[in-house]
């Protein structure tokens, strides 16, 4: 799920990682909106604050949605930056790192909404941007593109030409390959859908409030485990497999030699 890249990647591994991602995208977007008004999850509203308190000259509201923008493009450039440096590491599975820091960052604000001293509305918004540019840049990059993760105008928008595509079959013919990106986009928005109302009925009715932002950090924390114990698993059976074949091979000489 972490491990193929690129081309190597089938539509259960994009099935999969675009499910986890997508929900814990989704409780993420749902808490940070519900504690601080904020969008958490994406920019472009942010965007169009910036340039509205530019144009009003209200120099501190414009600085502060410049730094939710910036924290955004700063943890989808740490997110490269980190696959980059590490990717000619063999023994290392590059994308986990990216995926750790996520977790360590939603861990964190949970942990610091416990403290009002530590706690800064504004400070809480860039670390959950900068995290969720990190998720949308390491899966981006997993999935060759194929995959987004934190956001759904791109996914809409794409998921509305395929289904268009798929009316015309003479000019467009791989109506297979069409209905898998299909399933895979609407997999990603009701999976976000999904983690949106876990994240609000959890922050409201189970008044777990930010501490809503640990179960995403839990479903990460068990996805990656679960990933590397797999791993593990194929490994062990592949050696295993290795193991017996020299035997195999010894014993059917001996019968022949017999």
């Amino acid at each position: 799920m972490f491990k193929h890249q690129g081309k190597n990647r089938t539509l259960s591994h994009n099935l999969r990682i675009a499910t986890i991602l997508s929900f814990v995208a989704g409780i993420v977007n749902a808490t940070g909106f519900l504690a601080f008004t904020e969008l958490t999850t994406n920019v472009t509203g942010h965007f169009a604050l910036f340039l509205r308190d530019v144009a009003d000259f209200k120099f501190w509201m414009l600085t502060v949605y410049f730094l939710y923008i910036f924290s955004f493009l700063l943890g989808s450039f740490s997110s490269g930056l980190l696959i980059e440096l590490f990717k000619e590491n063999k023994k290392l599975n590059v994308f986990v790192i990216p995926t750790v820091i996520e977790i360590l960052i939603l861990i964190a604000v949970a942990f610091l909404s416990h403290f009002p001293k530590l706690y800064s509305p504004d400070v809480m918004v860039c670390l959950l941007l900068f995290a969720m540019g990190l998720q949308n840049s390491f899966v981006t990059k997993l999935s060759n593109a194929v995959v987004r993760t934190t956001h759904l105008t791109g996914l809409f928008t794409d998921l509305g030409i395929e289904l268009s595509q798929l009316l015309f079959p003479k000019a467009h013919p791989n109506r297979k390959e069409i209905k898998s990106t299909v399933k895979l986009r609407l997999f990603i928005i009701c999976f976000f859908f999904l983690g949106g109302l876990v994240g609000g009925f959890f922050y409201s009715k189970m008044d777990w409030k930010l501490n809503t932002l640990l179960l995403g950090a839990l479903i990460l924390i068990i996805s990656l485990l679960y990933d590397d114990s797999k791993l593990r698993f194929i490994r062990a059976k592949r050696r295993f497999r290795q193991g017996r074949k020299p035997v195999l091979k010894f014993r059917r000489r001996a019968k022949v030699r017999s």
